[in-house]
């Protein structure tokens, strides 16, 4: 029976982990859970929102943690597809709600055939929504980025190097000091005009945002560079490294991550679509797609995580991901060291056989690491994740709906009992999607009494169906 497990992140590793704001940036840490069998596809997520502001006349920030989020949503009020976000909780300081319900009143009754299509749309929206992310804002996001990399790489990383010759001699000259500023910044340089592109962005990427946001660019430099005494050279790459962490493949971690799910007008069974946003800049935008994957014949199944996800994790593969890692590096050190443990025990052995000995032990520890590797793997399919994922194939579509509300819950529980920040709770917003009744909410929160406030929803439902008629050219 075919499955998938799927645990979305929100992106690699990047050089730097930067906020994308230059006056506070709001994001937010989550659990969001995507179940999909052949019949549905829920998902559902927490109502946690952290924002950080920063304190005035210092470089610390405040923290505050609300749970009245929403990051579920219908993505259409015609078709059965919905949304859900993750990560920032804005893009160029626009809400996500805001920019899912623009583009969802721009959508209207218009249909795709598969949901892969409506994300395309979707992120073409966001290309060409000039009103929403004009011009100013762009050029401040790249100011946001460019000064925050800056000074949290370059800069640290040329203190550092100044720090330890400072150290060794006693003090240190300014030209010592210009040296080592200069061969940072042409090293980090040489490393950003290595990597490859971002997805979908041209080759003259780069290029563009230096002459589109050159002097925004030197602005940032002197802000963050305005004691060291740099080379005409040195300025001109640190304006290329600010153009490359705009559109290279390296991710910051606190980019916005974009959740498409249900069925397009040519699908039969649930699809999931999902990517990593991390800005946007001469109006095109650096994103990247992270999951497409979609139930079939054969792969019946489907489990996926995001954001915060140990606990979905543990619950499927029967331990904290944090704990397989330990005892992966912790084995890779076993393995490593034991041939020169065991070499070195032995007597009598010339230089020459002691290099062989250790070659062939060295060759044969690492071939046992991937054989104890891909055993404990197949164990944990065997015996946790394969039983649980049969089960989900067979759901009916109220119990697919309570599993992921549950392990939403179950992150939210580990928050609360433990003595990390509670970054995942409050309310749990559950939309279950079906191919004939479209979005259901299972459950979901309002911020007002609906009783109080019918005209909210007889407005919500005349407009789609004014949109309907429209679309058939019917009275009815």
């Amino acid at each position: 029976m075919g499955a998938t497990i799927g645990l979305g992140c929100i992106g690699e590793a990047a050089l730097a982990s930067a906020s994308t704001s230059t006056d506070g940036a709001a994001g937010e840490m989550t659990a969001e859970i995507a179940i999909m069998n052949r019949q549905a596809i829920a998902l559902a997520a927490d109502s946690a929102a952290t924002v950080e502001l920063p304190r005035e006349h210092t470089q610390s920030h405040e923290r505050k943690i609300f749970t009245s989020a929403h990051k579920v949503f219908a993505l259409s009020k015609y078709h059965p597809v919905g949304i859900m976000v993750y990560g920032r909780a804005d893009l160029l300081q626009v809400p996500w709600e805001v920019i899912v319900k623009m583009y969802r009143r721009r959508l209207g009754p218009r249909s795709f055939d598969t949901v892969e299509e409506y994300a395309k749309d979707f992120l073409g929206f966001l290309e060409n929504a000039n009103p929403l992310f004009p011009d100013a804002e762009q050029t401040k996001h790249v100011y946001g980025m460019a000064r925050s990399f800056f000074e949290q790489v370059i800069r640290d990383e040329i203190t550092e190097e100044a720090e330890v010759v400072a150290a060794e001699q006693g003090e240190i000259t300014r030209i010592e000091h210009r040296k080592i500023t200069s061969r940072v910044i042409r090293t980090r340089q040489r490393e950003l005009a290595k990597a490859a592109m971002a997805p979908g962005l041209p080759d003259t990427h780069v290029e563009d945002i230096v002459k589109e946001y050159g002097d925004i660019l030197n602005e940032a430099i002197e802000e963050v560079f305005e004691r060291a005494s740099l080379s005409k050279a040195s300025r001109g790459h640190l304006r290329t490294i600010g153009a490359s962490i705009m559109s290279k493949d390296i991710w910051p971690l606190d980019v916005s991550g974009v959740v498409i799910g249900g069925f397009g007008e040519a699908e039969y069974f649930p699809a999931l679509w999902s990517c990593d946003i991390a800005g946007l800049a001469c109006n095109r935008l650096k994103c990247k797609t992270q999951l497409s994957d979609q139930t079939t014949h054969s792969k019946q199944a489907g489990i996926y995580a995001f954001a915060q996800q140990e606990m979905v994790h543990a619950f499927l593969y029967g331990a904290d991901p944090s704990l397989r890692r330990f005892m992966d590096l912790h084995l890779s050190h076993v393995f490593e060291e034991y041939p020169s443990t065991v070499v070195d025990a032995l007597e009598g052995l010339d230089e020459e056989e002691r290099t062989r000995l250790l070659r062939v032990l060295t060759k044969s520890g690492a071939s046992l690491l991937e054989f104890f590797r891909k055993t404990v793997d197949d164990r944990v399919q065997e015996q946790h994740a394969a039983p649980i994922i049969r089960v989900v194939a067979v759901l009916p579509k109220d119990e697919l709906a309570i599993m992921a509300e549950t392990l939403v819950n179950l992150t939210s529980f580990k928050r609360k009992v433990s003595m990390e920040s509670e970054t995942v709770g409050g309310p749990i917003d559950v939309a279950l999607i079906t191919k004939g009744d479209g979005l259901i909410w299972v459950k979901r929160k309002h911020y007002f009494d609906a009783t109080l406030n019918p005209q909210f929803f007889a407005n919500y439902y005349r407009e789609a169906y004014d949109g309907q008629q429209e679309a058939t050219g019917s009275d009815l």
